[in-house]
């Protein structure tokens, strides 16, 4: 019985603090939060098969994730959390694949402007 008051006793005080956790501040101003590497659709463009590793990082920069097992694979990672919190967080990956060195192709959020994308698949071989 005793514990049972407890619990009465500490549901008002979780009700309050719980109506206060959604509270807007005014004047309290928040930062968008930006992490990895920003990707954009002009870069993208820009890349060609057959490029080398270092024309690739001179257009996308270092890779964010490059794999120490699988160095013909390089991983680039964005995402954006907006201070306005109606925004969804963003986040775009792309993901590219060298042959002896040289870009063979790439996948992920963004495709070259020049193609479809019906043909965005990578061709096998």
């Amino acid at each position: 019985m005793r514990k049972n008051l407890h619990i009465l006793a500490c549901l008002p005080l979780c009700l309050a603090l719980h109506a206060c956790s959604n509270l807007q501040f005014p004047g309290v101003y928040k930062l968008n939060i930006e992490q990895g590497n920003i990707i954009t659709q002009e870069m993208v463009d820009q890349l060609k098969p057959g490029m080398s590793k270092e024309q690739v990082e001179f257009i996308m920069g270092r890779p964010l994730i490059k794999d120490t097992f699988n160095t013909e694979r390089w991983d680039y990672v964005y995402s954006i959390e907006r201070a306005n919190q109606n925004q969804p967080r963003e986040q775009h990956r792309i993901t590219i694949f060298f042959e002896a060195d040289k870009l063979k192709y790439f996948t992920g959020d963004f495709l070259p402007s020049s193609v479809s994308p019906e043909n965005s698949e990578p061709s096998a071989s």
